[in-house]
Formats: C-alpha cells, structure tokens, sequence
C-alpha cells in the first residue's frame, strides 16, 4: 500500500508524469471537459469532494509554478477565490518557490482546458470555482 498523502492512484500516477509546464484542471461539478486530456471523476454528490480538499491532495506531491484562474471568479465567488489564493500561497512557502497567479475569462479558460494532461473534477458547486495548475520542477 501506498504510504504517501496521496492515496488515489490514478492522481499519483498523473503527479508522477507531470514534467515542468505540463498543466493540470481542477474544476467545478459544471466546467465541460473536453475530449482529449484524462477525465479523473472524483465528484460524489454536489459539494463533494471540495476543490480545496481535491487541491489540497494534489499539493502534497506537485510542484507549481503558475496558477490560472477565471477573472470572473473575484466578482462572482469572492469568498472561494481568496480562500484558494490563501491555499496557493500556503503551498509556495512549503515549496519554496513563487506561484504566478493568472487570470482569463472563462470561456478562454475553457478552451484552454483542452491542453491539460488530464482534468480533475471534484464535486465543487461554487461558480467559477475552476484553476490549472501549471507543474514546475523540484530542483
């Protein structure tokens, strides 16, 4: 058994193939997943899993040099954009290394979506409530 934080095996086997600029979706129940990237459906139930839990777990193993986010996100979901930007910060301390933020509105963030190595959905119901995560190198 895997002894690591990360336990769900098909996010391990994608944060083991992450090379440096490789990205990442984290989205929404809602957010359309094109055809092409992975889809690794973790969602439940509405709210289930969070994004910020599904977050969370990648983290623990992923290095991250950019965040991109839908500007609509700060008018819309001003609570879930700062406690994302809060947990975006908290991982550039452990990984000592910055994280650009970058925003886009959400229909580019949706065609963007598209070069993603896979997409996560969680069970997240909060508008907007969508990031890539682009991958760094750990050296």
């Amino acid at each position: 058994m895997k002894r690591g934080v990360l336990l769900n095996a098909p996010l391990s086997a994608l944060v083991a193939q992450m090379g440096h600029t490789d990205e990442i979706t984290v989205c929404d129940a809602g957010l359309p997943i094109p055809a092409g990237p992975d889809r690794i459906d973790l969602a439940l139930m509405a709210g289930t899993p969070s994004l910020e839990t599904v977050l969370g777990a990648l983290l623990t193993d992923l290095v991250v040099d950019k965040v991109i986010m839908a500007s609509e996100i700060k008018q819309v979901s001003p609570d879930a954009h700062q406690a994302l930007l809060e947990q975006i910060e908290a991982h550039a301390i452990s990984q000592g290394k910055p994280i650009t933020i970058e925003y886009c509105l959400h229909e580019a963030f949706k065609t963007r979506t598209r070069q993603s190595k896979a997409i996560v959905r969680s069970g997240e119901v909060t508008p907007y409530a969508n990031l890539i995560l682009c991958a760094g190198v750990a050296f």
